[in-house]
């Protein structure tokens, strides 16, 4: 399968390391998580996961800004998909949404929805890591040039 483009490949990654940080900002300062209407106070247990997986996937994009090779995208892949699973177990376990007066099902819808995130994210991992290893061998293979990404 080929890739896009550097170019292609860097601009995405400047539009996540943006987005990444306007999504942190948007969380932690204005308007920040207390102004989303269902969410309730118990949001706070689960905030320090948020900002980890926003942080982990920032960091990520910033590294593959200045070298994006298939093993260490891989490898990214698996530590923010990690995070993010953390992510929405934690947000299972605590259900930080206000859906106990609500009658239409909302509350069910995010079960599931989380549920199939879950089950996503650890599919995610093992894919990931199937093309880390992949790729190091394909490296291995290649004698180590480190020329083709």
């Amino acid at each position: 399968m080929s890739r896009p483009g550097t170019a292609t490949r860097r601009f995405g990654y400047v539009v996540a390391v943006l987005a990444n940080g306007a999504f942190w900002y948007a969380v932690n300062r204005w308007p920040g998580w207390s102004a989303v209407p269902f969410l309730t106070p118990d949001t706070e247990q689960v905030l320090a996961w948020v900002n980890a997986s926003i942080l982990v996937s920032l960091v990520a994009n910033l590294v593959y800004l200045a070298r994006d090779p298939r093993w260490l995208r891989a490898l990214g892949d698996v530590a923010t998909t990690s995070v993010g699973l953390v992510v929405l177990v934690r947000v299972w376990q605590v259900f930080p949404f206000d859906v106990d007066s609500d009658t239409s099902g909302w509350g069910l819808l995010a079960r599931v929805l989380l549920g199939i995130g879950i089950v996503g994210s650890a599919i995610g991992i093992l894919t990931a890591f199937a093309t880390f290893v992949r790729a190091c061998a394909a490296r291995r293979r290649r004698g180590n040039s480190g020329t083709r990404h």
